[in-house]
């Protein structure tokens, strides 16, 4: 039942009770129909409020024809006047109609856009849709691997991520990647040219102190992927990933340290240390240092055997923490004493019940009674990450490159590095 002003008086329509409702096509809300022709809504006097008037009880209207089925004009009996007729028209089917045509409108311009700019359309398309293609200027090792078909999807699980170094496709590749340890002096064993939107990514796994010849890559790479955690593609020696099915397991002990060296150098930190803190116990030493090699499928049972093993890095720098902890040391079930960047930094990729640094005693004297003396129970609490978590070792240079394609959405466009050398000596 409605109420309206009309003529200084207030009337309401009021709707038999002998309906109906259908769906309004336009709005899809329901209308009264009637069940016969000539029913109609009649005004009554307002039973609400309604200015300068008193309320009277609502009389039974007659059986009139209903307006909605009367053709002719006011004259007619039983029409509707115009006057109020008006918020029907106001807000049914005339706004409904302008919304539709709107909407309408606004599709076929957006559609245009398909038939008058087509080969933008069908680029933005190809960036979601073709694989990215990384070019390998030169493998990183000497033994280049089977990089043909889909090794990313195949060996980790990486879709869209296409290897090569086929070099007939610098001009199709999205990304070039050099390897510091095989790039030559000189620009002149660089390609000549750079498409436009190719990035190019400076790839070392080695410290600053064993990286030479920086000075002359100044404004050539877009990216860096190292081992330090603030570069563009981060590639660490390795990490602990959650597991929790883990158990812990400790391989026997015959004996007390080891260490593997196959590059000793006196004038390295790592040889003052081991020198010193030989003078209180006895360190089995292994690698070619020693004249004593370990094969590759031997390297880990032979550790194991030991407590604790000597994880020295050839050099002091940030996030320089490589294959002596996690392989070596981790992996093979022994308890590591690390010389290397602060122990902060360390714990940045392990816990800090999970290994010994050299720098948490005020003499080397005192570290070896700490490992000489530690009883099992100790002993054990150095382990409690293997409840929690894996070793997860980067050893294939495959699943590097690979994750190029994983970091490729996020990384930085069009920039330069100015100054690599002072970037990487941080």
């Amino acid at each position: 039942m409605s109420a309206h002003v009309a003529q200084g008086k207030c009337w309401e329509w009021a709707v038999p009770a002998a309906t109906h409702s259908r769906k309004d096509p336009l709005w899809g809300q329901d209308e009264a129909k009637p069940q016969k022709r000539g029913s109609p809504r009649v005004p009554q006097p307002s039973t609400g409020s309604c200015p300068g008037r008193r309320t009277q009880a609502p009389r039974k209207p007659p059986r009139r024809p209903f307006p909605g089925s009367v053709t002719g004009g006011d004259s007619q009996p039983g029409s509707m006047p115009r006057a109020l007729q008006l918020p029907r028209l106001l807000w049914g089917r005339p706004i409904m109609k302008a919304v539709v045509t709107a909407g309408v409108f606004v599709t076929t311009l957006w559609n245009l856009r398909y038939f008058l700019n087509p080969s933008e359309v069908s680029g933005e398309a190809s960036k979601h849709t073709e694989p990215l293609m990384v070019l390998v200027w030169k493998w990183p090792s000497k033994q280049v691997p089977n990089i043909s078909g889909d090794v990313c999807r195949e060996l980790y699980d990486i879709v869209g991520c296409q290897l090569t170094m086929e070099r007939q496709f610098l001009g199709q590749a999205n990304v070039v990647v050099f390897p510091h340890t095989r790039l030559q002096p000189g620009r002149e064993t660089l390609p000549k040219e750079r498409p436009p939107g190719q990035n190019w990514v400076w790839v070392s796994l080695e410290s600053p102190s064993n990286t030479k010849a920086l000075a002359g890559w100044n404004q050539t790479f877009n990216w860096v992927m190292t081992y330090r955690r603030d570069s563009d593609i981060f590639i660490p020696y390795g990490k602990l990933v959650p597991n929790q099915s883990a158990t812990v397991n400790i391989p026997t002990k015959t004996n007390l340290v080891s260490w593997v060296i196959s590059n000793y150098q006196r004038t390295q930190k790592r040889a003052e240390v081991y020198k010193n803190l030989s003078r209180y116990l006895h360190v089995n030493i292994y690698g070619k240092a020693n004249k004593k090699p370990l094969c590759k499928d031997c390297l880990l049972p032979m550790i194991s055997k030991s407590k604790f093993y000597l994880a020295f890095e050839n050099s002091i720098h940030q996030d320089y923490i490589t294959e002596k902890l996690w392989r070596n040391s981790l992996m093979a079930g022994t308890v590591p004493v690390v010389l290397g960047p602060p122990r902060a930094n360390y714990e940045q990729f392990v816990p800090a019940d999970s290994f010994i640094h050299v720098d948490d005693f005020g003499s080397l004297a005192e570290l070896a009674t700490f490992l000489k003396t530690m009883n099992s129970s100790r002993y054990r609490q150095f382990f409690s990450w293997q409840k929690r978590y894996s070793v997860k070792l980067y050893a294939d240079w495959r699943e590097r490159i690979c994750t190029i394609c994983t970091a490729y959405p996020s990384l930085p466009r069009g920039r330069v590095y100015p100054d690599l050398e002072s970037w990487f000596n941080t």
